[in-house]
């Protein structure tokens, strides 16, 4: 080797013994704390990941799939609530999990929804709701002041068994859509019909197996998915956000 060559070489070297140790640093500590917190908390949720965060000697653990703790680098303190960047003025347990709940927006069985269209329909939006609903109801007032969207509304009866009873006769009815608004927004009884009605239990296994714990949940194009009541201008917002908006 060239002299001139070798600062060089000794430098690659050391770099990569760094990344090493490093790894084997944070394999440790990642050991620790699965160890330490299966033997000390035996109840809490099998571990699915351990993640290093931004504040210095906080590790991330994801458990249940999307929900997130925090905790040191030993497992002697756990901590639930939210990480807040101050700096960047950003809430990043709210981005993680976000991103961890997203669903793909083509991964929708939109088989088992029934579509409702305003304007030229190009934007687009997927809705989980419970005809019983409260926070529904008032959340379809708003939607009607969106246009150009594509709607796909997932019925999701999960406050009981009226709830199904509704879903079923909306399901069945011959104009989901208008069925659907007459009820949801101008209060009009809902008739009885009957036809095959299993989308609605897919549609709460989908529901479940994404934990979609409550109602009105919105999924937008990019996957995006916004959980509880929002108004026409916080849709309009998440809209524009998930594609281009061509109205």
């Amino acid at each position: 080797m060239h002299p001139s060559h070798r600062p060089f070489a000794l430098a690659s070297l050391a770099g990569a013994l760094l990344l090493a140790a490093t790894a084997a640093f944070a394999q440790g500590e990642e050991a620790a704390i699965r160890k330490n917190l299966a033997e000390r908390l035996p109840n809490l949720p099998k571990i699915d990941e351990v993640r290093r965060t931004p504040m210095p000697g906080v590790f991330e653990l994801r458990v249940n799939e999307t929900e997130i703790l925090y905790t040191d680098a030993k497992g002697d303190f756990l901590i639930q609530g939210s990480l807040i960047d101050t700096k960047g003025k950003r809430n990043l347990t709210e981005e993680r999990t976000d991103k961890l709940s997203a669903i793909p927006f083509d991964q929708l069985p939109l088989k088992d929804a029934f579509t409702i269209v305003r304007g030229n329909g190009a934007r687009k939006l997927a809705v989980f709701e419970d005809p019983n609903c409260g926070y529904c109801k008032r959340f379809e007032r708003d939607l009607q002041k969106v246009n150009n969207v594509t709607v796909h509304l997932f019925l999701y009866p999960i406050l009981g068994a009226d709830s199904v009873e509704k879903s079923k006769n909306l399901w069945c009815s011959k104009d989901k859509g208008r069925a659907w608004v007459d009820y949801m927004v101008n209060d009009k009884p809902i008739a009885s019909a009957s036809c095959d009605t299993t989308a609605l239990q897919r549609n709460v296994e989908f529901g479940r197996k994404y934990r979609i714990n409550g109602t009105p949940a919105m999924i937008f194009a990019d996957g995006n998915r916004v959980p509880g009541a929002i108004g026409a201008a916080d849709i309009e917002k998440h809209l524009a956000t998930a594609q281009p908006d061509l109205k």
